[in-house]
């Protein structure tokens, strides 16, 4: 053998590259409606109060869910611990929540929306619902709640395996 490809054999090694078509790779379309989503929300609506995306996400987590301890709405949010403490400093530091140590556990956290900050979520939910009505225009009523479902079980599937 003369070690040289013949046509047929060099056009089977390039197809046998591995290939990743992001228009059908669930991470990159999940980040790309995340990423439109965020986008659009701090621009028509985060950005005037000063709010980043995560902010947000603390907010409306003790809206839906009252006061919590640090821990528990860092796992609600997603947002790693430290990075939640400095979050609530600054929401703290704005009035919109209030942080207190717990009274069966002085070692806890428990963070809560103050008026101020509860007043600003209720503006803010309207804009949140007009962006996932445009979002998922369109789409099915089942088919989205399959898409949800679907989204958490990969989210407990991600979580579990870390």
């Amino acid at each position: 053998m003369s070690g040289l490809l013949t046509d047929y054999e060099r056009d089977d090694c390039v197809t046998a590259r591995p290939r990743l078509d992001l228009d059908d790779f669930m991470p990159y379309l999940i980040n790309r409606v995340g990423a439109a989503v965020a986008a659009n929300f701090t621009g028509n609506a985060l950005a005037q109060h000063d709010l980043s995306i995560a902010m947000w996400r603390v907010l409306a987590a003790l809206s839906a869910n009252g006061e919590q301890r640090q821990i528990d709405l860092a796992d609600m949010t997603s947002i790693d611990v430290s990075t939640l403490s400095r979050l609530v400093t600054r929401l703290v530091r704005r009035s919109l929540v209030t942080r207190t140590r717990s009274k069966s556990n002085s070692r806890e956290v428990l963070v809560q929306l103050s008026p101020k900050g509860r007043a600003l979520v209720e503006t803010l939910i309207p804009v949140a619902r007009k962006l996932e009505a445009q979002a998922v225009a369109g789409v099915p009523a089942k088919d989205l709640a399959l898409v949800k479902r679907s989204l958490r079980r990969m989210y407990g599937n991600l979580a579990d395996a870390e």
